[in-house]
């Protein structure tokens, strides 16, 4: 969440950072400086009434000893202690409301983010390797998964509902081959492997911004103060919630699977065939803390680390830099990198690598010292696929498919797949 000190001290700022966003919160940031005026009041009154409670009651042994009747001022100091604790009760209800007022407010954009509506004016940066085109009619991977019995929507359907799925036979091996192929890269060049829970609790969901924002596209377990994770982003997080981290050790970079479960409210009608947007996928995430001054250079670090695995694999894909009108609530700057799908005819969403400075941070209350008897610091988290297992595994399917309905699986997954390509013979189905 945003520091009261920028709200208070530059809200213009704050409300045309929100107007970037296209979104108008004038009246949320002025009913925020309107609680904090009279929070701030009231606290100070708070704090000179105990202290005047304090003086008195050092003077009260005196009186008695001297023989002065202390019947008013024990009244005097009842009324007082009353109205300390009704005071008290307005105070915390007003910091309770400006609270929920202050997390429903997105993050401020970095200043390097380009302005624009929405995702039409995301701004390309760069590109590797060319877009896959075919001298025949090609498939797409929801297709090419039917004719070779790897992908079967309709059994997950019936057992389950829309936007699942059944993988079978070498599908599986294919899914399990990457998920254990990007685990081992990241882990190569400096991520601490992490296999996290998939279910976490309320305040770890505030914590990472999915709460109380996105209650509707979570999964609640019912009767419970649990939900189950969209990412591993919410978990790898929230280790470090309510801590002081050395500061000798930062940045600390994770990487972890997870199965992640999102409700897709809002996206009725999109993509509904195929990998692409599913209730339940799985996703290998990075995850970075770092200082301050660090972020942005482990952004693009961790941005890069995304990239080497589809390198590897050898898919087309770009990298844009999201426009603040498509930036996510809690990102200050996000880069997407957009993975070429051969039956869409465009580029598809396979990463989002975010810095989200210190907003998470402040929510989850995670901090740093680089001594102990300094003043301890918020770090700046960051988070980015790496990257989206089941859309990887249906860029590879379309990618790399074959006159002959096969699909070639590329050289790196080789080793973990026991084979060099995929056909109807190999899965068993005739």
């Amino acid at each position: 969440m945003l520091d009261i000190k920028v709200i208070r001290q530059d809200p213009e700022r704050v409300k045309a950072a929100m107007k970037s966003r296209n979104k108008d919160m004038d009246k949320e940031i002025d009913e925020i400086l309107e609680i904090d005026v009279e929070r701030r009041a009231i606290n100070a009154a708070v704090d000179n009434m105990k202290a005047e409670q304090n003086r008195v009651s050092k003077l009260i042994p005196q009186y008695k000893k001297e023989g002065k009747d202390v019947a008013p001022i024990l009244a005097e100091m009842k009324e007082l202690s009353d109205k300390i604790t009704e005071d008290g009760a307005k105070l915390a209800e007003l910091e309770e409301k400006q609270d929920i007022i202050i997390h429903a407010i997105p993050n401020i954009p970095n200043e390097s983010v380009p302005i624009g509506k929405d995702d039409t004016e995301n701004v390309e940066l760069r590109r590797w390797g060319e877009p896959t085109h075919f001298d025949y009619e090609s498939q797409a991977h929801w297709d090419l998964g039917a004719d070779l019995g790897i992908l079967d929507p309709e059994t997950a359907a019936k057992v389950t509902g829309k936007r699942f799925h059944f993988y079978r036979g070498l599908g599986c091996r294919l899914e399990r081959s990457v998920i254990a192929f990007f685990m081992d890269t990241h882990s190569a060049h400096g991520y601490t492997e992490i296999f996290p829970p998939f279910i976490a609790n309320k305040d770890s969901m505030t914590g990472t911004g999915q709460l109380p924002k996105f209650a509707e596209d979570m999964y609640k377990l019912e009767g419970l103060d649990y939900y189950l994770i969209p990412t591993a982003e919410v978990p790898v997080t929230n280790m470090y919630r309510g801590d002081i981290i050395d500061g000798s050790k930062l940045p600390m970079s994770f990487c972890a699977y997870s199965a992640c479960f999102r409700g897709e409210a809002g996206s009725a009608g999109r993509d509904t065939r195929g990998l692409i947007r599913q209730h339940e996928f799985n996703k290998v995430e990075l995850v970075k803390f770092t200082k301050p001054e660090e972020s942005y250079a482990e952004l693009e670090k961790l941005t890069h680390d995304a990239e080497r695995v589809l390198q590897l694999l050898g898919l087309p894909y770009r990298v844009v830099v999201l426009s603040t009108g498509d930036l996510g609530f809690s990102s200050a700057k996000t880069y997407d990198i957009e993975v070429w799908m051969p039956s869409y005819g465009r580029y598809v969403e396979i990463s989002s690598c975010s810095d989200f400075e210190d907003f998470q941070a402040r929510r989850a209350s995670i901090r740093y010292k680089e001594n102990p008897k300094d003043k301890a610091k918020l770090v700046h988290t960051l988070n980015g696929s790496g990257v989206a297992v089941g859309r990887t595994v249906a860029a590879i399917m379309e990618n790399y498919q074959n006159p002959d309905g096969s699909i070639t699986v590329p050289e790196v997954l080789r080793p973990y797949m026991g084979c060099d390509r995929i056909t109807k013979q190999d899965t068993g189905i005739l």
